[in-house]
């Protein structure tokens, strides 16, 4: 064990404290024999560490690289663009270098689903592509998409009603699961004042045919439809929505954060869509407005009646 009367500096001794530590000696008894307050090796242990030059230079490439990409770059690219300007670096020594600078590629990787194990189910497509409904709360049609969200998948199960193409409910989540799409169905369900004998239509993911959606809808007293496997057109208005969505709405990108995606997609359907976006189902009225027309005919209706 090394001993206080050894004729070291300060530095010296924390270092030799460090050093004995990471062979299991305890701090409070490496201090005790050094005569050093424990507060004080911390103060040291904890400094910031100066970045030797040729670090400090590696990482201004690294950060060059990725502002001359608009942040799109990834380790990968970045290693061979700092290469290329002859200075050798690996994709995994840019990953540690944008981990350290707080670098994060914008750029969407390939999303693929998950295989997942579901329920045979023989659920008829009652809907049957009658799209142009009569009345609100009568024919609901749902589905998922996918949104990226800085670091991660999130993703967006809607509800939409098809009398005007009214968006009802809604949920974002790190898991594309059941417990998602019951999440947005209850929104609609209680959004809508609890109605009875609505048509619920959605194509045949795992998130609609397993069990606990299945007995949500039955809870709900609503009838359950499908579409055809592989047939996105028997789903096409909610299809059209998620379109509209991403194309007129949503950073081409994608979003920084799950709360930033969740913030901006609500403005987007409680907001521009409902209330103002002209739909051509709609004759060019945005769904909010058909839908209180509606409303008020039946009031002046029933005042007549």
């Amino acid at each position: 064990m090394y001993h206080r009367s050894l004729d070291v500096g300060l530095v010296e001794q924390f270092t030799l404290i460090q050093r004995l530590h990471r062979e299991s000696y305890p701090v409070k008894q490496l201090c005790c024999v050094f005569g050093v307050h424990r507060s004080s090796y911390r103060a040291w242990r904890d400094r910031p560490k100066r970045l030797s030059e040729t670090e400090w230079r590696l990482r201004e490439h690294v950060k060059s690289a990725y502002e001359l990409s608009n942040g799109s770059a990834g380790a990968r690219t970045i290693a061979s663009m700092v290469t290329a300007q002859g200075c050798p670096l690996s994709r995994y020594r840019a990953t540690r270098r944008m981990q350290a600078l707080g670098l994060v590629s914008s750029q969407q990787p390939k999303h693929r689903y998950k295989r997942a194990e579901q329920p045979h189910t023989n659920i008829p497509n009652r809907l049957d592509r009658q799209f142009d409904v009569v009345a609100p709360n009568k024919v609901w049609a749902g589905d998922i998409t996918y949104i990226w969200t800085g670091r991660r998948w999130a993703y967006l199960a809607i509800v939409l009603d098809l009398f005007a193409r009214q968006p009802v409910g809604w949920a974002l989540s790190l898991n594309p699961d059941s417990a998602l799409t019951k999440k947005a169905l209850t929104m609609a369900y209680e959004s809508r004042g609890e109605p009875k004998d609505v048509m619920f239509h959605s194509d045949q993911g795992c998130q609609y045919t397993s069990l606990p959606f299945r007995q949500q809808l039955w809870r709900y007293q609503m009838v359950q439809s499908m579409s055809r496997r592989g047939n996105c057109w028997d789903n096409s208005p909610v299809e059209r929505f998620i379109r509209s969505l991403k194309t007129e709405w949503m950073p081409e990108i994608g979003y920084r954060t799950f709360e930033e995606a969740k913030h901006h997609i609500t403005e987007y359907i409680i907001g521009y869509y409902s209330q103002f976006r002209p739909h051509t189902h709609n004759d060019g009225l945005a769904p909010r407005v058909v839908e209180q027309q509606y409303w008020n005919a039946q009031k002046t209706v029933a005042k007549n009646t």
